[in-house]
């Protein structure tokens, strides 16, 4: 099992910077190899799937994630939104946290438990350096990007 911990602090406010980090579907534009799907397509909520699908080919896997929590920001109060994994290869969960910053900026929060069924411990540092690289440019694109 692997934990990550990604902050940024934005010159955005607090709904700008929740929108560019909850349209799912921008996701699979800035993951390399990623596609992503939303059930149902339409508004995000409690029971909503996200689905990303990474890989070419045979050598590709799904990861379901179920959104568990939805609170957008509101009235200048934080928003956080919880992904539950529900996959048979990645398990665990992800959570996106948008708070007020410092000088009237956004403080974008994303937390992730990575488990990968059957991969032993041993490869745990391996998992987590390549998680805080392509989340943290996934999480920089995301922000950068109206």
């Amino acid at each position: 099992m692997v934990n990550i911990l990604l902050q940024r602090t934005v010159p955005l406010p607090l709904d700008e910077a929740w929108r560019r980090v909850t349209q799912w579907r921008r996701h699979g534009e800035v993951v390399p190899l990623t596609r992503v799907s939303v059930v149902p397509p339409a508004l995000t909520g409690p029971g909503t799937v996200v689905v990303a699908r990474t890989g070419v080919g045979p050598l590709a896997f799904e990861d379901p994630m179920e959104v568990t929590v939805w609170q957008p920001p509101e009235d200048g109060a934080p928003g956080m939104c919880r992904l539950e994994k529900r996959g048979r290869v990645v398990l665990g969960w992800a959570e996106l946290e948008v708070r007020p910053g410092p000088g009237g900026r956004a403080r974008v929060v994303w937390r992730e438990e990575i488990r990968i069924r059957l991969l032993p411990s041993l490869f745990d540092g391996v998992l987590r350096s390549s998680a805080r690289y392509v989340f943290g440019r996934a999480l920089n694109r995301l922000l950068r990007r109206p």
